[in-house]
């Protein structure tokens, strides 16, 4: 008997570290980014069990059997809409500045999605100016409004959204709606879905959470962009989720959600429903593909230049975070961001200082309170390297800045539902405007600096003087910053 013990804990063991080595090669055999790679190894050799649970479970991009046959044979017919763009000659720009271009032909080589004119955006910096500007274009819709959220919170404006789609969809108007399983649960558990789907609604749980899904299938794959497109002629997209902030949250001590949407008619409307489209077809088997932009005839206003650019599972690989180092390492005088959660990436870290150290005027916008624990130690790691460099962290005090913008030289701007951590970069569906208009790049920059002007500039003198029990935990969520 004892004999056999000794052989089954041999076996035990050889087993544990063939496991160890299995996994320690597919992590170097997926070539991800050096940081990523070390951070698993050693979560698996520092806890192993727990390691490895998570890795199987978290570790790679699985988006199930099923999606990725589904999203294969998608692919085809979504390339050709896209590819149809190219030849509505009406909405081609024919004068993009030097800093637009090189982002349009990054977007069109690798995307197939071209920059497009014809345009017009408005930026609603109010959540009460958002909500009520939406109501009222629900309130006219004709034929559709389709909705894609990662977070509907029920309660104050929200239900008044609801109530108008409601009312749409009683006077025969096609309402589809597609929420983010996880981020939507409350709306889910509460009395909306059955009053929608009663009115004829067409109601959607993306990425579906349970036990069962988590053996083949990624949990924390999130769908995380924001888009509202009726009648295939107006769009909303930005950073804001469908609640009221007055209602959201309340008890996480950070104040309301601070955001901002576009609202978009013209040629990039239908880009931004075809992209939707995806969504709800990967999710539903349902092919919704909107019609192209229409001809239509010259005028005289003034037309902003819009480069969608979709990012996530499906999408190429590292295209936004490519987009946000082209935007950064063309800045010539100033570059100014905000994001709710900041654990860049090793290229976006040297991107900035790089800036900074070359005379560029970086200024950075974070809030002051954060939701997320990790996420809040893993960023203030960064500090440091940022402020000795010379770029300026403001700490916004009036709630929690949730906006996700960028502005290069008061001329060019970025603006969409990517934060600037590695979620947002490599694993979220995402979606991002480029945009190529000063007037609206000058309107978004006054929304940021009266962020600014709400905001505590840190002192790098006094962050070298913090206590050293604070520096040994941020640098502790460093080490897993990778993987936040």
């Amino acid at each position: 008997m004892v004999e056999f013990y000794k052989i089954l804990t041999l076996i035990s063991v050889l087993a544990y570290w063939l496991l160890i080595a299995g996994i320690t090669t597919r992590i170097v055999y997926k070539r991800r980014s050096i940081g990523v790679s070390l951070a698993w190894m050693m979560l698996i050799y520092v806890v192993p069990i727990l390691g490895i649970f998570l890795y199987f479970l978290v570790g790679e991009m699985n988006l199930g059997k099923t999606r990725a046959v589904r999203s294969k044979e998608m692919y085809g017919p979504y390339r050709e809409w896209f590819r149809r763009l190219f030849a509505i000659q009406q909405y081609r720009p024919h004068n993009l500045s030097d800093y637009a271009t090189p982002i349009s032909h990054l977007c069109e080589k690798r995307l197939g999605i071209p920059t497009l004119a014809n345009n017009q955006l408005t930026l609603k910096s109010s959540t009460e100016t958002i909500l009520t500007t939406l109501i009222e274009d629900i309130q006219q819709a004709q034929t559709s409004i389709h909705l894609e959220f990662y977070i509907w919170y029920p309660g104050g404006l929200a239900d008044q959204v609801a109530e108008a789609l409601i009312q749409a969809a009683q006077r025969d108007v096609a309402v589809r709606i597609l929420l983010d399983a996880a981020g939507s649960r409350k709306f889910f558990n509460s009395k909306w879905p059955k009053l929608m789907r009663k009115a004829g609604i067409q109601l959607v749980s993306a990425l579906s959470v349970s036990l069962v899904r988590m053996i083949f299938r990624r949990l924390d794959l999130r769908l995380h962009r924001k888009i509202v497109v009726i009648d295939n002629q107006i769009g909303y997209t930005g950073s804001m989720n469908l609640v009221d902030p007055k209602c959201f949250n309340q008890s996480a001590g950070v104040g309301e959600w601070i955001d901002v949407m576009v609202r978009i008619t013209g040629s990039s409307v239908p880009v931004l429903n075809c992209i939707l489209a995806w969504d709800w077809e990967t999710e539903t088997d349902q092919r919704m593909l909107p019609e192209p932009p229409k001809c239509l005839p010259q005028k005289e206003e003034p037309s902003d230049m819009v480069q969608v650019i979709p990012s996530g599972p499906g999408m190429p690989e590292d295209m936004i975070q490519q987009v946000l180092l082209l935007s950064i390492y063309q800045a010539k005088h100033s570059i100014t961001i905000t994001s709710p959660y900041f654990v860049p990436s090793e290229n976006l870290l040297f991107a900035l200082t790089a800036a900074a150290l070359r005379g560029v005027e970086v200024n950075l916008l974070i809030p002051d309170k954060n939701d997320s624990m990790m996420v809040e130690w893993a960023s203030r790691s960064f500090f440091g390297e940022l402020l000795n460099a010379g770029v300026n962290i403001h700490r916004f005090r009036g709630g929690l800045l949730h906006t996700k913008s960028v502005v290069i030289d008061l001329h060019h701007s970025l603006i969409g539902t990517v934060n600037l951590d590695m979620r947002s970069l490599w694993l979220n569906f995402e979606v991002t405007l480029s945009v190529e208009n000063l007037e609206f790049t000058q309107s978004l920059s006054e929304v940021q600096h009266q962020y600014m002007a709400n905001s505590i500039k840190m002192d790098a003198r006094q962050w070298r003087k913090r206590p050293l029990v604070k520096r040994l935990v941020e640098q502790f969520f460093y080490l897993f910053s990778p993987l936040l």
